[in-house]
């Protein structure tokens, strides 16, 4: 694992901008599976674990079709079964307990850390009125909280690639994806700032054409959807520029740099 620039992280989302542009339909597609995957998992009433433990398994499919556009294929709907076949479905859902001890985790810091007025202010908040005393607090804890399930979730991402491709022990695989992260965590805010920076820019152009009525609401929920497949194709990205490319199909490689 090699130390890079900071920079790095413009390009890691350039190019997963340029791998997206390749097949947007069948990515977007893809995204969409994965989330009515996740909400039919919410009609079973062990949801919160069910979601954690097959979380890597899930996510495992979009890094898969990431990897084939570059080789130059198609992206068949058979690439959501990527982590659900054997023997690859049992060292994920073991990666997918780790996810599920963090959330665990962080679930019981939210809930001693932050009181529950926080979450009643911000159901009814009113803008015109202002912010009842102490509020600004726990709304700092609140996002600081909130930040810090980003970072794991981001520390924990190539955990399932490396088990995957690289065929990685649990142990080692985590070892590896947290280190990455941590060794070039400059990288990784600078990707994260730049995604969330052209988010924002969008969503405020947004907001000024179409007001904040429905129209508004529904343009911003589907830019915030696009810009997940987005940051999605930037993290495989990051995972070829710090791991090395998976060795796969025979496919014709695309230019990432257009």
């Amino acid at each position: 694992m090699n130390k890079i620039p900071a920079i790095t992280g413009w390009v890691w989302l350039k190019e997963g901008v340029a791998l997206f542009r390749k097949q947007p339909a069948a990515l977007t597609t893809l995204l969409f599976a994965n989330i009515v995957f996740i909400a039919l998992l919410g009609m079973l009433p062990v949801v919160n674990v069910l979601r954690a433990v097959l979380f890597p398994s899930v996510s495992i499919a979009y890094m898969m079709a990431c990897l084939m556009i570059e080789n130059g294929e198609r992206v068949t709907p058979g690439v959501l079964l990527t982590g659900f076949r054997k023997p690859s479905l049992l060292p994920l859902c073991k990666i997918g307990l780790i996810y599920l001890v963090v959330f665990l985790l962080l679930t019981l810091l939210l809930n001693v850390a932050v009181d529950p007025a926080v979450f009643e202010m911000a159901a009814q908040a009113d803008p015109k009125s202002p912010p009842p005393p102490g509020s600004l607090g726990g709304s700092l804890v609140l996002l600081c909280i909130l930040g810090l399930n980003a970072g794991v979730l981001i520390a924990l991402a190539f955990a399932a690639p490396l088990t995957y491709w690289q065929h990685m022990k649990l142990g080692k695989a985590v070892f590896y994806s947290f280190f990455a992260v941590v060794k070039n965590a400059r990288v990784f805010i600078v990707l994260l700032m730049s995604w969330a920076g052209i988010l924002m820019g969008v969503w405020m152009v947004l907001m000024l054409l179409l007001g904040n009525g429905k129209a508004g609401m529904v343009a911003m929920i589907w830019t915030g959807f696009l810009f997940m497949a987005l940051l999605q194709c930037a993290l495989y990205a990051s995972y070829r520029h710090i791991f090395g490319k998976p060795a796969a199909a025979t496919a014709k490689p695309v230019d990432l740099s257009k």
